[in-house]
């Protein structure tokens, strides 16, 4: 398992080593974030004039129905849901675009440290470095790779027990173990850009 993120000693880059298995489950996260937020009308049209999409405020107007994506984007304004719908009409798919481009950044890094399409020899390791840049859209990804999952798995503050109760083997503690290796990655990778 990595040791997670340090700072590079000569320089201002987060660096960390991943196995391929490690790699390979970070590249296969993200694809699946970006997937979800991809998935709904949300999404502005990829082919159009940067300026149609920029003047372009037709967005949803309501919570999505996937409890990842109302997590990922709650509603701005509580008890108020015609001032809710508004915002999220003028904020949501430039905000699930910026989700989407952070997911793929992650994919994008790993690839280039030589993560292969298929990966298939357990020996490998890849080396991601970090500029500070890129380190924060990692930040940004990693949390909101633990939200999804959190959400899927119903974490809810104190209940470790609960997860520490499930025997190893339990397909729902190892989904729980990769959402603490990601609030491990997180907590790494702020500490090495300080």
């Amino acid at each position: 398992m990595t040791s997670g993120f340090v700072r590079h000693r000569r320089s201002k880059r987060a660096i960390a080593t991943f196995s391929v298995f490690e790699a390979d489950l970070l590249r296969s996260l993200a694809g699946q974030l970006v997937e979800l937020l991809h998935n709904e009308s949300a999404i502005a049209a990829t082919e159009r004039d940067p300026l149609e999409a920029l003047l372009d405020f037709s967005g949803p107007t309501t919570e999505p129905d996937d409890p990842v994506l109302r997590r990922l984007f709650p509603n701005a304004y509580r008890g108020d849901d015609e001032a809710a719908g508004e915002f999220r009409r003028y904020t949501e798919g430039a905000l699930r675009d910026g989700k989407a481009r952070a997911a793929g950044t992650v994919i994008d890094v790993l690839e280039e440290a030589g993560l292969p399409p298929e990966p298939t020899d357990e020996g490998i390791t890849i080396d991601v470095e970090l500029e500070p840049e890129t380190a924060l859209v990692w930040m940004r990804s990693l949390t909101d790779l633990r939200l999804a999952l959190g959400t899927r798995l119903e974490v809810e503050e104190g209940d470790e027990g609960y997860w520490y109760s499930l025997p190893d083997d339990d397909p729902r503690a190892q989904a729980h173990n990769i959402y603490e290796w990601l609030g491990f990655l997180q907590e790494t990778l702020v500490a090495a850009v300080r």
